[in-house]
């Protein structure tokens, strides 16, 4: 079997893209990449992209200079976890307050991990996790 290197991008679907885009810009401050009408796009550690579309708003295939995208589309609370060394995660708290975000959760894992989770404005499950949480990371 062919090999899979690593999951490249991340989609969210959002009510608001202005209100999504300030959020993961200025309070998860991830730079963000490109930026259109249908979506945006942050770098996620120079290792990912985190893809911001509006509700509803890539139910048509979309025809690109190099080829079409599929049509795609997603509802309701989606999850999505990001690495950050352990020594950074008191930190995050403190950010994480300060920016009026409350934490959900706290969970320490057997392997020594430790997660927080909070939500993005649109009720989307985010969630900090230090080393330790899966074999591997």
């Amino acid at each position: 079997m062919p090999k899979l290197n690593a999951i490249l991008e991340t989609a969210l679907y959002v009510a608001d893209l202005d209100r999504a885009e300030a959020f993961y810009r200025d309070t998860m401050g991830l730079p963000c990449l490109f930026t259109d009408f249908r979506m945006r796009a942050f770098d996620v550690g120079g290792r990912g992209v985190l893809l911001l579309f509006p509700e509803g708003g890539s139910l048509q295939p979309i025809e690109t200079p190099g080829g079409l995208i599929p049509p795609h589309d997603g509802r309701g609370p989606a999850h999505v976890a990001f690495s950050i060394d352990a020594d950074a995660l008191a930190s995050w708290e403190e950010h994480l307050a300060a920016s009026g975000v409350a934490v959900e959760g706290r969970t320490r894992w057997p392997r020594g991990g430790v997660s927080v989770y909070f939500r993005d404005p649109d009720g989307h499950l985010l969630e900090l996790a230090t080393p330790g949480l899966w074999k591997g990371y």
